[in-house]
């Protein structure tokens, strides 16, 4: 049965069908729950804030954005971020979506780990980034009842081990082709010039997050 939270829950449209389908029989049970999370973090955030946003195109977002760590969406020089677009991209071309709403759900995957862009943008790129950090990093914690976040988790499981296992998995997608990973060249500018900045880390944040697992 489908989790409906506050009116909240999967699309009941052949889109949604498909790509649940296509996402549970390519990624494994790790990402597939927890893009699947990654949806209900992002829908409930855009109610909160009072977004109005397309949930099959949300939907997509959420599902498809780490496609690009399986092995058969992985190419060997693009981000892991524009492989899984491409694969939604290419998804939703061959189900007549139009162009305009392709180039939405592209940009959302696209530009999911990069923080202070997606949220001033289409509610469907901000959403998509906004459900991430809830569900990797834990930045929106205390913006969701206990009751919400145990919903979630108890329809879609993160493991005992969830914060370790996503970091493995973000290292088994991306050790091929390290030179995808240059990222935010003001950090590089500022290590060089100042001796007392420290940039932040991702795996200390998920590590540090107030996820129990």
């Amino acid at each position: 049965m489908t989790l409906d939270i506050h009116g909240i829950k999967i699309p009941d449209s052949q889109l949604a069908r498909e790509i649940t389908e296509v996402v549970r029989d390519t990624a494994s049970p790790l990402l597939f729950h927890h893009s699947s999370r990654v949806f209900y973090f992002a829908a409930l955030a855009g109610q909160k804030r009072g977004l109005k946003f397309d949930a099959e195109l949300l939907y997509c977002g959420c599902m498809f954005h780490d496609m690009g760590l399986t092995h058969q969406h992985s190419s060997a020089c693009e981000r892991f971020e524009v492989d899984g677009a491409n694969a939604a991209r290419d998804f939703l071309c061959g189900h007549g979506i139009a162009q305009q709403d392709i180039d939405t759900v592209w940009t959302a995957i696209a530009l999911h780990t990069t923080p202070g862009i997606p949220e001033h943008m289409h509610p469907v790129v901000a959403l998509v980034t906004a459900g991430v950090e809830m569900d990797v990093l834990g930045l929106t914690h205390g913006q969701y009842s206990t009751t919400e976040r145990e919903a979630i988790v108890s329809a879609h499981p993160r493991g005992e081990h969830f914060k370790e296992d996503i970091i493995q998995a973000f290292y088994d997608g991306i050790r091929h082709k390290p030179q995808t990973t240059f990222g935010n060249v003001k950090a590089d500018v500022l290590a060089d010039k100042d001796p007392a900045f420290k940039p932040g880390n991702f795996c200390a944040v998920i590590r540090g997050s107030k996820w129990a697992s």
